[in-house]
């Protein structure tokens, strides 16, 4: 079951960078899947519990995101990036948006892999293979920020965005309680969705700190009070200005959607992100 959001199609309708680089990768991986045959690559990249942490195969936490299973697995997933990735890129930058991407399809395959051979251990040689956990984790952070916007369940039943959210999890953690008798990976959307909330809820900081000390180390800078380098500023606060004019454009979208946004709105939003 899939989330619809009413399509636009006027300003930032397009494909945004990231986006587009996702959209390319996972629709070449899927045409190579079907000239290799059938399964010939999911068990090498497919994430396999038994495989991927006690043989070393960790390159599956990040590669079963890019199999599909059919066409319209593919579809399903492709078309709800889409539709939920390309406004919140606009807003965050590719670089945050693809970590945030990443973070949440490899925390929900983290998950499938920890707790679903307990469920069910004949799942532990079956390949996890799809982009659900990280289109999930998208859900979640559209709905976190446009909670009030509504969305068409299957271009028909309008519901809010936050509800949305709220339903599909309950979906999830039904689904995931049949274990090997679904063939969703519902374990994997409950992951996609979990590493969201950790990462919207304080993660990013984390993980923005960890890489500041790093640029730091490397460039001999010594990070003081407000997270600025010592050759770069005493953190008082200069710069507020900008952060309001952000502030005013994302209140702006939350209220009227992407498509209210002026050219020099959407330009400045597109400098901000380069800077991130």
């Amino acid at each position: 079951m899939s989330p619809y959001i009413r399509p636009s199609f006027g300003a930032g309708a397009g494909l945004t960078p990231a986006i587009r680089l996702l959209l390319g990768l996972n629709i070449t991986v899927y045409i190579l899947q079907k000239l290799a045959g059938p399964m010939a690559l999911e068990p090498i990249f497919g994430l396999v519990p038994s495989k991927a942490v006690t043989q070393l195969h960790v390159w599956q936490f990040v590669t079963y995101m890019f199999l599909h299973g059919n066409f319209l697995h593919l579809l399903i997933n492709m078309f709800m990036l889409w539709m939920f990735g390309r406004e919140i890129e606009t807003l965050w930058g590719r670089r945050t948006f693809l970590q945030f991407y990443f973070v949440c399809g490899v925390g929900g395959g983290l998950l499938y892999w920890a707790v679903m051979p307990l469920l069910e251990p004949v799942t532990a040689g079956i390949p996890l293979i799809g982009a659900s956990g990280a289109v999930f984790g998208l859900l979640l952070a559209y709905g976190m920020m446009f909670p009030n916007r509504e969305l068409l369940l299957y271009f028909i039943l309008p519901i809010k965005a936050k509800y949305m959210v709220v339903i599909f999890g309950l979906i999830d953690l039904l689904g995931a309680m049949q274990g090997a008798r679904s063939n969703v990976g519902h374990l994997a959307h409950l992951g996609g969705l979990f590493f969201g909330w950790v990462y919207l809820a304080g993660g990013r900081r984390w993980l923005d700190r960890l890489e500041r000390r790093w640029r730091n180390r490397r460039s001999g800078f010594r990070v003081v009070g407000g997270g600025r380098s010592a050759k770069g500023g005493n953190g008082n606060g200069q710069g507020r200005p900008g952060r309001d004019r952000v502030d005013e454009i994302l209140e702006k979208i939350s209220r009227q959607g992407l498509d209210s946004l002026t050219e020099e709105e959407q330009e400045y939003l597109r400098r901000v992100s380069r800077k991130r």
